[in-house]
């Protein structure tokens, strides 16, 4: 459906290099990385709002590299809405409608369609000014799908939206997904984001892609350091590897064998078992260490341990937490099974 070829956008101070990438027709697809990291330019170029400067892009085998942005028909959503102040929702809805020639009463039982699919009716004539960051998002996705778009394009869509209307609108872009047939790329700086919606994902960095795959295979097997910070790896060391066992500043612990033409090891931190007590005897990658800080996050809270000068981080639960009675500088139990050790 979208295929990128070595696409190369080149603007004042960044650089966006050799992007391949491929999107199979209704694919929930996500581009993910930090702010700053190109992504948004990868869906301005796709819809015609950015020049290229080498490389095409194909739609169902058609190069539109060149194409203006009408003749492309695809919807783009961003995170600020672009919605017209001095418009009403309706007539900002209707507002793309303009610059394509579509059949009159097709095209109205098709907004109306979406109009009730997505909310809207009752605040048809409101001012956008008065709408709620929700409602001003559902607008935003009301307007883009109103011409009919083939692919329709996500920019950070949750990120302004408080939790609860942030919940609404994934559950609206699932259902607009499965019962529309949308071919979907969003981008967003939140992994458990993708995490809910996509089928794969991208991880950009500075004007690259590092990864593509399943958001199975990237979340569990991260191919680079920069891949695994982005998904929560945590723990995560160049080391020397041999046969079955890694080295860490002196530390040693069992790994999976075969691994040792890697050079980095990460172990994901709900993978981390914390305790008071010792481990039972034969446990492998046991180690004493001590408490070097506790940090809340609401309903979990993470734990910074250090083992030999070497330091990890362990989810615990709140309640865990507190049953524990864990406390800085108190000396504990670490343990993580030899399955749980990541090598890349």
């Amino acid at each position: 459906m979208i295929r990128i070829e070595h696409l190369n956008i080149q603007l004042p101070g960044f650089f966006l290099q050799d992007i391949n990438l491929n999107v199979d027709r209704g694919e929930f697809f996500a581009l993910i990385g930090p702010t700053g990291a190109g992504k948004t330019l990868v869906l301005e170029s796709i819809v015609g709002l950015v020049p290229v400067t080498g490389g095409r892009i194909l739609i169902d085998n058609r190069d539109i590299t060149r194409l203006p942005p009408e003749k492309r028909k695809i919807g783009i959503v961003y995170q600020d809405h672009a919605l017209f102040p001095h418009l009403t929702v309706h007539e900002n809805i209707l507002f793309g409608l303009r610059y394509h020639s579509l059949n009159g009463k097709e095209v109205k039982n098709r907004v109306d369609r979406i109009i009730e699919q997505l909310g809207l009716t009752r605040i048809l004539k409101r001012s956008i000014v008065n709408l709620s960051g929700g409602e001003k998002q559902r607008t935003a996705l009301a307007r883009a799908l109103a011409v009919d778009p083939a692919i329709l394009l996500l920019d950070e869509p949750m990120s302004a939206l408080d939790p609860n209307f942030r919940e609404d609108i994934r559950e609206i872009l699932k259902t607009l997904h499965s019962e529309m047939g949308l071919t979907l790329l969003m981008v967003t700086h939140d992994f458990s984001e993708a995490h809910l919606l996509a089928e794969r994902v991208a991880v950009v960095n500075s004007g690259r892609i590092e990864q593509v795959g399943t958001v199975s295979d990237v979340f569990n097997r991260p191919a680079t350091e920069f891949a695994a910070r982005f998904v929560g790896m945590k723990n995560i060391f160049p080391a020397e590897i041999s046969g079955d066992r890694a080295e860490i500043n002196g530390l040693v612990f069992s790994i999976p064998a075969g691994k040792e033409n890697c050079s980095y090891i990460a172990v994901r931190p709900e993978d981390v078992r914390l305790s008071r007590e010792p481990f039972a005897s034969g446990t492998l990658n046991c180690f004493d260490v001590r408490v070097d800080g506790v940090m809340m996050h609401g309903a979990y809270c993470e734990i910074r341990v250090v083992s030999a000068k070497v330091p990890f981080s362990a989810f615990l639960s709140s309640l865990e937490w507190m049953r524990m009675h864990l406390n800085k500088s108190d000396r504990i139990y670490m343990a993580f099974d030899p399955s749980a050790v990541h090598a890349f």
